[in-house]
């Protein structure tokens, strides 16, 4: 009991550190993204969210190496081996070199014929984009080596220093807002240039923090087949569902380019901005908590497991409902009052960006579960192969004559089944209750849902939000409802407990 407690308020802790660095981070985020969208102007906008996209779609390696070197390097913790830990992280460091060495390779081969042969850009922006590309290889490089750093700073649950480095490379990114607004030359080259070196001095600064404060960071001349072969091969199962998550944001990416051009890239970066942004709340509240998950399978304690699982999606859900119902509703208004110029298609591509993060946020849980047991060929298999429909339906689509947004909703739609098969994949490879889920998550959803909604959108109807004011007030009034619907039907009696126990101790210290 004492040390469930201690886990509680140690999560509790680390989400406030996060959502500390995340809101600073966020508001950064958007002016950055204001300054930058009228400095770089519509056009080169476009170009440099559509070439970075085919530079990330490189990273797919990455992105299924990064869960399997967080799930063993937590593993290992929970196990608390430390020749164990030594030999992960090494091996892992040794993984990500090789991924980043091949990564380079792809994109001076592959990514340099489609930049030249595929991309609609301008032919007096074609020297840009060169440079962009180039930049924008190296920065993915530096980010992939840098991996089992983090994952180490994430796996120990020290968020106070994943929060302040974080901090220090925003503050980095705003430094190179101003340089943009000055420079004498062309502007799009020197930003992914900057870009770049900012991943290059946040990278030194991880890589030293952890060699000081982690023992199992401190590289050794280790060379361990097994545990390579191990990781790999897990590594490779997940293989399938990152290429499918990549198709599914950077493949829809490259087909709004080619129907219709960079401005309604231009468009889909601006609506990606804000998503992301409300995205780090339950990104933040789910780090906090992963650990934990996969600490808890290591220990063999499946009950606990099942109700961090439940607690995480619906919390996650609570927590992107509560910032989303007022951008939901005032898109078009947030946007203007936010940028001087908002691109065609934002506003739509706003919404349903919000729809689709929110169903992801909600089952991620049970993808991090998946990973702890070390067992994700099933769950890779079918939740892979169903994200992998995105981008050859939205292509059909497309073809057929439909406009820019209709990419999206197909998004929404496979989400919303891929979210379905992982809760029936869980219950055969966990054991987990798809009707305790379906009735702690689900119907508990819905109730917020039809509880939070009708006060704020009878007041959007009658309250014409055209003014800061206005907007202001409505809201406040999203959120407090959407709040009220949270504590009343939303929690459980001891998560209200804790609550208002965490509520009276701040308010008593206060006096």
């Amino acid at each position: 009991m004492f040390e469930t407690s201690l886990t509680n308020k140690r999560i509790a802790k680390n989400t406030l550190l996060l959502y500390f660095r995340m809101i600073f981070m966020m508001l950064v985020s958007l002016y950055t993204s204001r300054v930058i969208l009228e400095a770089l102007g519509v056009e080169d906008f476009g170009v440099y969210n559509v070439v970075g996209g085919v530079v990330s779609m490189f990273g797919f390696l990455n992105s299924a190496m990064s869960s399997s070197t967080q799930r063993y390097i937590t593993f290992e913790l929970g196990r608390r081996v430390m020749s164990e830990q030594q030999k992960v992280f090494t091996t892992s460091v040794q993984i990500h070199m090789f991924i980043a060495l091949i990564v380079v390779l792809l994109g001076e081969t592959v990514g340099l014929w489609f930049l030249e042969n595929k991309m609609v850009i301008d032919q007096s922006r074609h020297s840009a984009a060169f440079w962009v590309f180039q930049c924008s290889v190296l920065t993915m490089a530096v980010s992939i080596i840098s991996v089992p750093y983090n994952a180490t700073i994430i796996a120990h649950e020290k968020m106070s220093a994943f929060a302040y480095i974080s901090v220090v490379e925003v503050v980095l990114k705003l430094c190179i807002v101003f340089l943009l607004l000055v420079a004498p030359f062309d502007k799009l080259i020197f930003y992914a240039v900057l870009l770049l070196v900012v991943q290059l001095m946040v990278r030194f600064i991880y890589g030293s923090y952890c060699n000081r404060h982690f023992k199992e960071t401190k590289l050794r001349c280790i060379w361990d087949k097994s545990m390579f072969k191990e990781m790999m091969g897990f590594a490779g199962w997940n293989l399938m569902g990152n290429c499918a998550g990549i198709l599914s944001t950077q493949g829809v990416n490259i087909l709004l380019n080619i129907f219709f051009g960079p401005t309604v890239n231009a468009a889909r970066g601006v609506a990606v901005q804000v998503q992301n942004a409300v995205l780090q709340f339950s990104q933040n509240f789910q780090t906090a908590l992963n650990p934990q998950i996969t600490k808890n399978y290591a220990k063999g304690d499946r009950g606990a497991m099942y109700k961090l699982i439940i607690r995480s999606s619906r919390f996650s859900f609570f927590l992107l409902f509560f910032l989303s119902l007022p951008i939901f509703l005032m898109t078009q208004e947030v946007l203007e009052l936010w940028l001087k110029r908002v691109p065609d298609y934002s506003a739509v591509f706003l919404k349903i960006s919000l729809m689709i993060v929110t169903v992801d946020a909600m089952v991620n849980p049970l993808m991090v579960a998946a990973t702890a047991t070390g067992h994700v060929r099933h769950y890779q298999t079918i939740v892979g192969g169903v994200v992998m429909l995105i981008t050859p339906v939205a292509y059909v689509a497309l073809k057929l004559g439909a406009a820019p947004p209709a990419v999206f909703v197909v998004h929404f739609i496979v989400c919303v089944v891929a979210a379905i098969a992982r809760i029936y994949i869980l219950k055969s490879l966990i054991g987990l209750s798809v009707r305790n889920y379906v009735t702690q998550v689900g119907k508990n959803l819905l109730m917020v849902i039809l509880v939070g909604v009708p006060l704020p959108l009878s007041l959007y109807y009658f309250v014409t939000p055209d003014n800061f004011l206005r907007m202001a007030s409505l809201g406040i009034v999203c959120m407090l409802s959407v709040a009220m619907a949270v504590y009343s039907i939303g929690m459980d009696a001891n998560e209200k407990k804790f609550v208002t126990d965490q509520f009276v101790k701040k308010f008593n210290c206060n006096k």
